[in-house]
């Protein structure tokens, strides 16, 4: 069985720092692309960044600059380093993965991490 596990979230200033990390773990034959979502109370959730096997990335503009998207593959871990944070970017974050597994190919998700900005 599959399981993608979110760390990381934390209350923090604004202007300050925050690391979120997913760890996939399972029977996975074969790791694709990963990505991060987040969803603010009352709004939809949307991508924030993603991330192919090889290491190509893509933004929201609206972290473009500020956030950093990296994966470890040996690690089956995607990372999202957040820097400048803002109030707007308080929302539960969610790690997604497209992957291979035992049971075939499937989307997975995380069960999410809070990440709090203060102003």
């Amino acid at each position: 069985q599959v399981q993608l596990v979110e760390s990381g979230g934390h209350l923090v200033q604004a202007g300050g720092s925050l690391r979120l990390s997913c760890a996939a773990s399972g029977s996975i034959f074969s790791l694709n692309a990963m990505g991060w979502y987040r969803q603010a109370p009352g709004k939809r959730r949307e991508l924030v960044a993603s991330i192919t096997r090889g290491g190509i990335t893509n933004y929201a503009d609206s972290v473009k600059g500020r956030f950093t998207i990296s994966r470890d593959n040996a690690k089956n871990t995607v990372y999202l380093q957040m820097n400048s944070l803002k109030p707007e970017d308080a929302a539960v974050y969610y790690c997604n993965a497209d992957l291979v597994a035992s049971s075939g190919y499937g989307t997975y998700w995380g069960q999410g991490t809070q990440v709090t900005v203060s102003s």
